[in-house]
């Protein structure tokens, strides 16, 4: 139903606030405001025009039971592909060395207590044999870039490459230039794959990324084109 805003009716001689619910045929219905806990808000696609369903039909619980159905085959899905990686051997990194300590000891700021566990969680991970899967989440300028640098440095040293997938052009050319600059000292090749670059371009980074001379590779959806290869891919990060 369509919210039809707040109203005054008369319930058994008592007048009293309600919501107005309004329907397909323009019908409504009056929700009091002591109820207003079996209201939810509908969530769908965004600029998606949700559409009105007649009072009485069968279309809305039919829909949830659909939905329901979808997400328990999505979870399965899920729960199998889980346990399928959890059995799945991975490569096990070492203990950081010198080069891993200078690293984050050129760091120009403090870092956060989060940011430190952030980070001691994510190369604990990627210390263990299982195949690392970890969500880092915090707000623009938090510190999230920093530590991609420095789970996709660990892989470096161990002589893996990485790559980080970001979803835009400009995000590619940003953290190009930000995991360049932060590298600059060490001995690490930082390239990238956008739009910008010509065919020739393209196809002499690709070539160098199957043959190793690239360690840290950035860029947008064509990373997971088909002619991507990789001479020894040690992490994926997912921007």
């Amino acid at each position: 139903g369509r919210f039809g805003g707040l109203v005054k009716i008369n319930a058994n001689g008592k007048e009293q606030e309600a919501v107005k619910l309004v329907y397909k045929d323009n019908d409504f219905l009056y929700v009091s405001i002591h109820s207003l806990h079996r209201i939810s808000k509908y969530t769908g696609k965004e600029g998606n025009v949700p559409r009105i369903d007649k009072i009485g039909s069968t279309t809305w619980s039919t829909l949830k039971q659909k939905t329901k159905k979808n997400v328990k085959e999505v979870a399965y899905d899920l729960i199998k592909l889980y346990a399928k990686r959890k059995a799945q051997p991975g490569h096990r990194y070492p203990l950081d060395n010198y080069l891993q300590h200078e690293l984050e000891a050129s760091f120009i700021y403090e870092d956060t207590p989060d940011q430190s566990k952030a980070t001691a969680d994510v190369k604990k991970d990627m210390e263990q044999e299982a195949p690392m899967d970890r969500l880092v989440c915090g707000d623009v300028g938090f510190g999230k870039t920093e530590i991609a640098i420095r789970a996709a440095f660990k892989s470096v040293v161990d002589g893996k490459q990485a790559a980080v997938l970001v979803p835009t052009t400009i995000l590619a050319f940003q953290h190009y230039k930000t995991f360049k600059d932060r590298l600059k000292d060490f001995p690490v090749t930082v390239d990238s794959i956008n739009r910008f670059k010509s065919a020739k371009e393209k196809k002499e980074t690709l070539q160098k990324l199957v043959e190793g001379k690239i360690d840290i590779i950035i860029g947008t959806h064509g990373l997971l084109a088909k002619d991507t290869k990789f001479k020894d891919l040690g992490i994926m990060i997912i921007d």
